[in-house]
C-alpha cells in the first residue's frame, strides 16, 4: 500500500491531536463567520449600535482631553437634531469627500485597462514560463507579489498557472497551486510595485490620522520600501519552507487520471511578446521623462522648496499610477492585436468600473459609519484613553505594534475584506497609537502583516474555496483539511519571519516609505 493511500484524512484520529484542534477550531470560525452579515449590512448595524452608543455616553457626560490640542473632546449624541443633520444632511458630503474613493476609482480605471488588454496576465506567464527547475518555486512566488498589482484576479490567473508551471518541470501540481495561493493571498499587502491596496490603506490610514493632526497626510508611497522588501523576504521565506519541508511530503503525487492541462499555454505568441517589449520600452520611456521633469529643482512636480517627498508627483501618486497603466495596456494591446485602437479604452475603463461597483457599495456604508465615529467624538474618546493605558503599561512600541499583529490576526480570520477591516480598526488604533508617538505609516505597516498572512488560512475566503478546486483537480479527495494541512505551516512561518522582519527594521530605523520614518 502506498503513503498515499494510508495518509489520515483531516478527520482521521491518526492526525495528531494539535491538528484536529486546528481544524476544530477553524470549522468553528468558518461557521461564525458565515452568520456574519455582509460587510455592507455589518457597517449599518455598527452605526445603529454607535448611536444608541453616543447616546448612552453623552448622558453620562463623557469626555476626554486632547493631549495633542488640550481640548476636552465630550462625547455628541448621534440621536439628537445635530446628529440627525450629520446622517441626513451630510450623507452625500460623507460619501464624496471619503479619501480613498475618488483615489481608487483613478487607479482602476487604467488597471482596468491593462488587464482587459492582456498585459497583465502576459506578464505573469511571461514571469515563470521559461524558468529552470531549481528555480522555479521562487519565480512562481515573486511573480505572485508583483501580481498583487493585479488585486484579485492575480489569484485567477496564477493559482491554475502554478499547477501547469510545477508539471511543466517535473513537480507536483498540488505543490504548486499551493505556493502560488499562499504567496498571493498570505502575501497580499506586501508588494515591489505601487498596487491599488497601497492606494486604499493610505486613504484610510489618512482619515484616521486627521482625527488628531488635520494637517497629516499618508501617501500611497509611504510603506513602498517596506512592502518592496517583505516581497522579497516572503518569496524567500515559502520558496526555502516548500523546498526544504512541503516537497517533501509523500502525499504530492496527482491522481492516475488528473486533468494534464496544456502546458502550451504557458508559452507567449509572438504577438504576445512584441506587446510585452512594445510595453518595456514605453515603461522605460515614461520613468525618464518623469525623472528629466523631477530633476530642476523649480519643477512645477516638485513640492515647496523643491521637496521630493512632499512633491507633487507624490501627492498625485494615483494618477500617474492611472496614467501609467492607461499606457502600458493600451501599447501592449494595439501591438498584441487586443486593442484596437483608442475607441476601446473608455469601453475598457467602464468595465473596470462595472466591476468596481460592489467595493463603491461597501465603501458608502463604511464613509457614512466613519463619519458618524469621528463626529460622536467616541473615537477620540477611545484613542485616548487607550494611548493613557499603554503609558502606564510603559510597554516597548515595538511589542505594542506586535499587539496589533495579533488582534488584526485574529479579526482577519472572520473579516476578510482587508479595506472593511482597516475601516473599522484604523479610527481607533491609528490615533491611539500617534498619542504614544508611534506614526500612523508605522500602524499601517504592521496592519499589511496581520491583514494578510491568515488569508490563506481561513474558508471565508472565497479563494480558499478556489485553491481548493484546483487542488482537487489532481487529488479527487482532497477537502479544506487537505488544504489546510498545506497552508497553515506556511502561514505560521511567514508571520513569524515577517514579523521579525518588521522589528529589525524598526529598530535599525529604516524609512518605510520615502519622507515616512518608521518612528
Amino acid at each position: 500500500m502506498s503513503a498515499r493511500e494510508t495518509e489520515p484524512s483531516p478527520s482521521d484520529p491518526g492526525l495528531s491531536r494539535g491538528m484536529q484542534r486546528l481544524f476544530g477550531v477553524l470549522g468553528r470560525i468558518e461557521v461564525v463567520g458565515n452568520k456574519l452579515p455582509h460587510p455592507f449590512w455589518l457597517f449599518w448595524i455598527l452605526s445603529g449600535v454607535l448611536a444608541l452608543l453616543s447616546w448612552l455616553l453623552s448622558s453620562l457626560d463623557v469626555s476626554a482631553v486632547d493631549p495633542s490640542t488640550g481640548d476636552t473632546v465630550a462625547v455628541q449624541n448621534l440621536l439628537s437634531a445635530a446628529g440627525v443633520q450629520v446622517v441626513l444632511g451630510d450623507a452625500l458630503t460623507n460619501f464624496a469627500t471619503f479619501p480613498p474613493l475618488a483615489t481608487i476609482i483613478v487607479v482602476l480605471l487604467g488597471v482596468a485597462v491593462a488587464e482587459r488588454s492582456g498585459l497583465l496576465e502576459a506578464v505573469m506567464r511571461a514571469s515563470v514560463a521559461r524558468v529552470p527547475a531549481s528555480l522555479v518555486t521562487f519565480a512562481l512566488s515573486f511573480t505572485a507579489m508583483v501580481a498583487h498589482v493585479a488585486g484579485d484576479s492575480a489569484f485567477i490567473v496564477l493559482v491554475p498557472l502554478g499547477a501547469l508551471v510545477f508539471r511543466a518541470v517535473g513537480k507536483s501540481p498540488v505543490l504548486g497551486v499551493v505556493v502560488a495561493f499562499v504567496s498571493v493571498s498570505a502575501g497580499y499587502d506586501a508588494s515591489p510595485l505601487l498596487t491599488t491596496t497601497d492606494v486604499l490603506l493610505s486613504g484610510l490610514t489618512t482619515a484616521a490620522a486627521q482625527t488628531v493632526d488635520a494637517g497629516i497626510t499618508v501617501t500611497a508611497v509611504d510603506n513602498y520600501f517596506f512592502g518592496l522588501g517583505s516581497s522579497v523576504v516572503l518569496a524567500l521565506t515559502i520558496t526555502l519552507f516548500v523546498e526544504k519541508v512541503l516537497s517533501r511530503r509523500p502525499d504530492l503525487e496527482a491522481d492516475a487520471d488528473a486533468e494534464t492541462g496544456d502546458a502550451e499555454s504557458l508559452r507567449l505568441a509572438p504577438q504576445e511578446s512584441r506587446g510585452l517589449r512594445n510595453a518595456g520600452i514605453a515603461l522605460l520611456v515614461f520613468v525618464l521623462l518623469v525623472v528629466a521633469a523631477m530633476v530642476p529643482t523649480s519643477s512645477p512636480l516638485r513640492g515647496e522648496g523643491g521637496s521630493l517627498v512632499e512633491s507633487t508627483l507624490v501627492a498625485s501618486i494615483a494618477y500617474v499610477l492611472g496614467v501609467l497603466f492607461t499606457l502600458l495596456g493600451y501599447v501592449y494591446g494595439r501591438t498584441a492585436g487586443t486593442v484596437a485602437g483608442p475607441r476601446e479604452v473608455p469601453e475598457m475603463m467602464a468595465e473596470g468600473v462595472r466591476q468596481l461597483a460592489p467595493i463603491l457599495v461597501l465603501f458608502f456604508a463604511i464613509s457614512q459609519f466613519l463619519a458618524y465615529f469621528k463626529w460622536t467624538g467616541i473615537s477620540t474618546v477611545l484613542a485616548v484613553n487607550g494611548s493613557e493605558v499603554l503609558q502606564r503599561l510603559d510597554a516597548h512600541p515595538l511589542l505594542v505594534l506586535l499587539g496589533v499583529v495579533v488582534m488584526v490576526t485574529l479579526i482577519n480570520l472572520v473579516v476578510t475584506s482587508g479595506s472593511a477591516q482597516w475601516a473599522l480598526v484604523a479610527p481607533v488604533v491609528v490615533p491611539m497609537l500617534m498619542y504614544v508617538d508611534i506614526p500612523p505609516q508605522t500602524t499601517q505597516a504592521v496592519y499589511r502583516i496581520a491583514d494578510s498572512c491568515t488569508n490563506a488560512i481561513t474558508p471565508m475566503s472565497p479563494y480558499f474555496v478556489l485553491a481548493l478546486g484546483y487542488v482537487q483537480r489532481y487529488r479527487k479527495d482532497a477537502g479544506i483539511g487537505t488544504l489546510l494541512s498545506f497552508t497553515v505551516p506556511v502561514v505560521l512561518v511567514m508571520l513569524v519571519v515577517w514579523c521579525t522582519f518588521f522589528a529589525v527594521w524598526y529598530l535599525l530605523g529604516i524609512p518605510l516609505g520615502p519622507g515616512a520614518p518608521v518612528r
